[in-house]
């Protein structure tokens, strides 16, 4: 990723600026400079149609999903195929290169902050509206950050943006196409945050659909954005269908991309089963499918299919411990589990080149990541069994361990989302039953899953999932005492953990965009986690896979893996 502070100018009033003059001119600059815009796009999004190798407009998408949307609104989806539309329905302030992690223009031109990161100052476009015909403005800038952090109890919109922007204090508008974001506190992560793409994202709705009860907000034709595409239908469980907006021309600068959407609509077809997905792409039923199954990778390439991927940028897939309840309580167990399972065969046995096994708590794409496949995150099954030996773990017959009369066992909930979760937990599973611990797995889809995890501090040893955002302060939402608390850190309760040490670890994250020092920072953080607590044991870096006809082209791939369509097109 790149030194945000090291590109921007000390102004005379003491602000940080970011020098970005209009999306337009600055890639006109950086482009006959030689420095040119990554964007992961799937398939050839340049390659020809026909002989002219011009994008075709018009004609429908149909895209498989393993999950569905369980909500139209944009602002409290939590999973992978509600952020994947909502991208679509609504926009952000900012853009975030998905090789670089460069943050650029999008509704915001351009933006200053003050040295102690609590105040962001964005100046707008002037031409964007709403698809109700309505302006984009600071007024709206300010009902959307408003509603989205503090929610709105009368109507029944819980507070989802609380988490992703804590210290949120308001946004003043001193003119109609300025909007000043203020924190309580120094949040280095939030101009991140603006172009953040993933769950319960910060997209911006109409001011007449944040009136708007969450009962109201299932009607999808009320949901209303700025977005490329624009809501036709819903049928949850089944599918959604988006349609082109009309008079659009704003995407973000660094995709290329000018004017409306070339396709008329998108059909999102929720199929659960891989092999209905991937027979109905053979087929024809579908164009494309996400989620493709890691044993159908290289037979639909075969077939002709393209296969398109990219890695998720955040944390990888990790089991976090609980640190309160027996026997994750014990940090022995922890660390023997991060050196007791063989990352070599879930690569040989699970794994494709799509992913890679995970050597931090942070994926390599990630600012500050650091490798730890050389000492906690390595495979030393007898160290691991003296760690367990040392702290009075006795085999039983059975070859499970026991201690004061209990066993060594660990219950896990897992997600069933991510195609190769399962089979990579069950890789581990048989390894640690080889040292003597009983990981009993329940990997159920995401309703499930959320029920579940409210129980999580008093019935659950580990849960296993991933947070997506390119930036290190995903550690933040996960870990930190007073956000994700994924440990169950508690004062009073003897575990060994200075809950202090970790706060303060945590939230230095947040106090500085200097690429050093932050740098710095996050290291700190993932050897507190890996290392001296062992909270987590990562798995796998998860991906996301397309297939696709190569009648399609032009997807792309963002930041956080999130897909976008305001570029792709069908041959005829």
């Amino acid at each position: 990723m790149s030194d945000l502070r090291s590109s921007i100018e000390t102004a005379e009033s003491g602000r940080r600026r970011w020098p970005w003059i209009t999306g337009a001119s600055v890639l006109a600059v950086l482009l006959v400079a030689g420095i040119g815009f990554a964007v992961t796009r799937g398939g050839e999004a340049g390659a020809a149609a026909g002989d002219s190798g011009a994008p075709v407009r018009g004609g429908t998408l149909q895209f498989a999903l393993i999950d569905y949307q369980r909500s139209p609104d944009i602002h409290w989806g939590t999973n992978y195929a509600e952020s994947l539309i909502g991208n679509n329905v609504t926009d952000k302030l900012t853009w975030q290169d998905p090789r670089t992690g460069e943050i650029t223009p999008w509704l915001a031109e351009k933006w200053e902050y003050n040295i102690d990161l609590t105040e962001y100052t964005f100046h707008l476009r002037r031409d964007v509206t709403f698809s109700d015909g309505t302006p984009f403005d600071a007024a709206a800038v300010k009902a959307n950050f408003d509603q989205y952090v503090h929610g709105d109890e009368k109507l029944g919109i819980n507070p989802n943006g609380a988490v992703l922007l804590p210290g949120y204090v308001e946004t003043a508008t001193p003119d109609a196409y300025t909007a000043v974001v203020k924190f309580e506190k120094p949040l280095a992560s939030f101009l991140q945050a603006s172009s953040f793409t993933a769950n319960a994202q910060p997209g911006f709705l109409s001011l007449n659909t944040l009136e708007l009860s969450a009962e109201q907000r299932t009607d999808p034709t009320k949901i209303i954005g700025t977005g490329p595409f624009v809501y036709e239908s819903w049928e949850e469980q089944v599918k959604t269908v988006l349609v082109k907006r009309p008079g659009y021309h704003w995407a973000p600068p660094a995709i290329g991309h000018t004017g409306e959407a070339y396709l008329d609509r998108i059909v999102f077809n929720t199929i659960p089963e891989a092999s209905v997905r991937t027979g109905s792409l053979a087929s024809g039923t579908v164009d494309a499918t996400l989620d493709v199954g890691t044993t159908d990778e290289k037979p639909l390439a075969d077939q002709g299919f393209t296969i398109i991927s990219r890695g998720v940028s955040g944390t990888a897939i990790y089991f976090n411990f609980n640190s309160q309840l027996f026997p994750t309580n014990d940090i022995a167990v922890r660390k023997a589990i991060q050196l007791g399972w063989d990352r070599t065969a879930v690569e040989k046995t699970v794994l494709t080149g799509s992913y890679r096994i995970a050597t931090s708590v942070l994926a390599d794409s990630v600012q500050g990541y650091a490798d730890y496949s050389n000492s906690v995150l390595k495979y030393d099954p007898a160290a691991a069994e003296k760690l367990l030996d040392d702290a009075g773990w006795v085999e039983g017959t059975d070859g499970i361990r026991a201690k004061d009369g209990k066993r060594l066992q660990l219950k896990l909930l897992g997600i069933n989302n991510l195609v190769v979760n399962k089979p990579a937990y069950e890789s581990v599973q048989q390894d640690l039953q080889k040292i003597g611990i009983d990981l009993q797995l329940t990997v159920v889809p995401i309703p499930d899953y959320a029920a579940q995890i409210a129980k999580a501090e008093t019935d659950w040893n580990i849960t296993a999932a991933n947070r997506s955002r390119n930036d290190p302060a995903a550690l933040n939402l996960v870990y930190a005492p007073t956000l994700g608390n994924s440990s169950y850190l508690a004062e009073g309760k003897s575990t060994g953990i200075d809950i202090a040490e970790v706060s303060d670890t945590l939230a230095k994250l947040e106090t500085t965009l200097d690429k050093t020092r932050r740098d710095a920072y996050t290291k700190a953080a993932q050897d507190l986690l890996l290392e001296k607590y062992a909270l987590v044991n990562p798995i796998y870096n998860p991906s996301q896979v397309i297939a696709h006809s190569p009648k399609v082209h032009g997807i792309i791939f963002d930041a956080q893996s999130r897909n976008h369509f305001v570029d792709a097109w069908k041959t005829k």
